[in-house]
This record gives C-alpha cells, structure tokens and sequence, in this order.
C-alpha cells in the first residue's frame, strides 16, 4: 500500500507540473487599445494603452497592462515620452493566481518616411520595474515598426496597408532576488499584420505575433485599435 500511495503522489505531482507548463502550441490572443493626443498649440501631449492579453484565445489572463504618460515633440521627427504601466500578471491554467509589477519608463520615437510608401519609425524603450517578489529590475527596449499603405500612398482614411515590427527585449541585471537570475537576453516579439484606417486618425490591425524568450516561443493572435485624437 506504501508503494501504491507512493506511486499516486509522484503521479499526482507530474500531473500538476504538466499542466502548469505552458503550450506552446496553443496561440494566445491580444487586444489593444493605443491612444494619444496632443495638446493645442504645445509641443506636449499623453498617450497609453490597454492591453489585455490571454495565454489562450480568450479567457485565461496572461496580462492586464494598463499605461499611460506624458509626451514632448520639439520636432515631427522625433517624441520623448515619461510614462507609467501597472501589469497584472496571471500564470498558465487553472489558476487564478495573479502578480504585480509597477514600471517607469522612458522612450524615444523616431519616425520618419524612407519613401512614398515606406513609413519607419525607431523606438527606445528604458524601463524601471518593481516586480512582486522580486528585486528593484530594469530593461532596455528597441523596437522597428513598418507600415506599408497598398491602396494609396498615405495611411489615412480608407487606407489599407501592412505593418511589422520587431521588437528586442535586453534585461539590465541578471540577479533578480533570492538566489534567483535571468539573462541577459529576455524576449524577442515579431509582428506582422494588414491594417485598414476607419478614419485618418483611427485605425484597426489584426495580425500574428512570436515571442521567443529563453524558455519558450509562443505565437499570439493580435487585434488593436490605433486612435490619435
């Protein structure tokens, strides 16, 4: 009986271990909402998001992401942002166990038009986060974004064009707490989705995402919404 109660315990344990690892077969899904604005006759705007994102179609909470901060354009070419995210952070399953993480970031925008049809734009990203359980962390960003309109030259309204990004994530300390590391490199994100603008400054994406870090690559499906106002 020892033997079989033993034999049931060690069962029972891989069973549970099984089912809190991620699929990585199964595509997750993402919906956003990116917003910004400017304020009349100033150089100084806001902008944010609200990501919820699902480690499966729907249903099962990966993340919460709620952001926000203040923006300064001395030129059209480039914007500085100052800005604030709260993520709530849940693990894969059945459970309803969530975390926390506060983060201040700082970020550079560095649009600009390479050709009639060609829209580029470089992002950098320095992140400082205070992680549930964890120590004070922080991470640097760059990310490239493209968008391709195919029906018109610009991306106003009724314009119907592609858009990528690709996205590098680099952790700026390995300890992280307690005995506990990471790496250096933490996740790359690759994006590719076809894009229509309801209004020049509204406009919808639904695409295709990989995120690869050092223990996994998941796909994601992704529908956003893009409002300047």
């Amino acid at each position: 009986m020892k033997k079989l109660f033993s034999l049931l315990l060690i069962s029972l344990f891989f069973t549970v271990n099984s089912n809190a690892q991620v699929d990585e077969d199964q595509h997750g899904g993402w919906y956003m909402y990116f917003w910004n604005t400017e304020f009349s006759d100033s150089k100084f705007g806001l902008q944010g998001d609200v990501q919820y994102r699902n480690w499966d179609v729907i249903g099962d909470l990966e993340q919460l992401l709620l952001r926000a901060g203040i923006t300064y354009s001395p030129s059209d070419n480039v914007k500085f942002t100052l800005g604030y995210g709260n993520i709530t952070s849940g693990v894969f399953g059945d459970s309803n166990d969530t975390s926390t993480e506060s983060r201040i970031y700082q970020e550079a925008l560095l649009p600009h038009k390479i050709s009639e049809r060609i829209y580029l734009k470089h992002r950098f990203r320095y992140e400082q986060r205070w992680v549930e359980d964890q120590d004070f962390r922080t991470r640097y960003r760059y990310n490239i974004f493209l968008n391709i309109p195919l029906n018109q030259p610009n991306l106003n309204k009724n314009s119907i064009y592609l858009a990528f990004y690709n996205e590098l994530f680099i952790n700026g300390q390995k300890d992280i707490g307690d005995g506990r590391r990471v790496e250096l490199f933490d996740r790359n994100r690759l994006y590719g989705a076809l894009g229509y603008a309801i209004k020049d400054n509204l406009k919808v994406q639904a695409g295709y995402m990989e995120q690869t870090s050092n223990s996994l690559s998941k796909g994601q499906i992704q529908l956003s919404l893009h409002h300047s106002f």
